[in-house]
């Protein structure tokens, strides 16, 4: 019998703010399936939680095969599930000019259609729960943007999208979705991101500078992003759904003119 008798899953569950959650939800006594396609992460997040309840699990969720399979393990072994995560996300970058169709089509499929997909084969076993609680991870760069991102940015926005819809659709069962939009966060994605844009500053004083552009004055952490997640999953939300929550350090609360000061 587990702990608390939760179970979460959560998608990009071995890496960035994925794993934060999956360490967020382990440390509130929740069985978590945590779904990555890096094994070499997958391995490493086993070692570094060091918990029985913690059950890794290699999956595309981008293939509809594949998530089959991972709802029938989830399914044939646990019979609910209490919340979904989906954490799962690639960053590329591109205008319209350089966009080709594959990378469109890429992002699209990792970012938005694998959250399509989780839902549509984990939402029967919330149903044999009687309620549930699914946490989609957006950005706000789905609200505001730079340029060279179109692709990804859409498919920010469209996740925004699908989850209103999807908490209207679901609202009659009690299950709630959420869309939960992170400023810059230091994590792997983005320190990638620091090293191709660096030129000739290093990766450290690049993630200073993008966190200079927040007024908190620096980037967030990924177990700052899981206390909102979690929340989100939790009872003391559960009159929240079909919203999406901005944590960003208040990076979309200012306009980028700033006024002069007085002498």
């Amino acid at each position: 019998m587990l702990a608390s008798n939760k179970v979460a899953v959560v998608t990009g569950g071995a890496n960035g703010i994925g794993l934060s959650c999956t360490m967020k939800f382990l440390q509130q006594d929740y069985l978590v399936i945590c779904v990555d396609i890096d094994e070499v992460a997958l391995n490493e997040a086993k070692e570094k939680c060091n918990n029985d309840r913690l059950i890794v699990q290699k999956v595309n969720v981008s293939l509809e095969s594949n998530v089959l399979s991972l709802s029938d393990f989830v399914d044939q072994n646990y019979n609910k599930i209490d919340a979904l995560i989906n954490c799962v996300g690639i960053q590329t970058y591109g205008s319209l000019d350089d966009t080709t169709e594959h990378l469109w089509d890429t992002t699209f499929s990792v970012n938005v259609k694998s959250m399509f997909l989780m839902a549509k084969h984990f939402v029967p076993l919330m149903r044999k729960n009687g309620k549930g609680s699914i946490v989609n991870l957006s950005s706000v760069q789905s609200l505001v943007s730079q340029k060279g991102v179109l692709a990804y940015a859409a498919s920010k926005g469209a996740i925004n999208a699908f989850s209103r819809a999807l908490a209207i659709d679901l609202a009659d069962s009690q299950i709630r979705v959420n869309s939960v939009l992170p400023g810059s966060v230091d994590t792997p994605m983005l320190r990638k991101a620091a090293d191709l844009f660096r030129g000739s500053k290093t990766a450290d004083e690049i993630v200073e500078d993008w966190g200079h552009a927040h007024p908190i004055g620096r980037v967030g952490s990924g177990a700052e992003i899981a206390e909102l997640i979690f929340f989100l999953s939790s009872e003391s939300s559960s009159f929240i759904t079909g919203g999406q929550y901005v944590i960003d350090g208040g990076l979309t609360s200012q306009l980028p003119v700033v006024l002069p000061t007085s002498k």
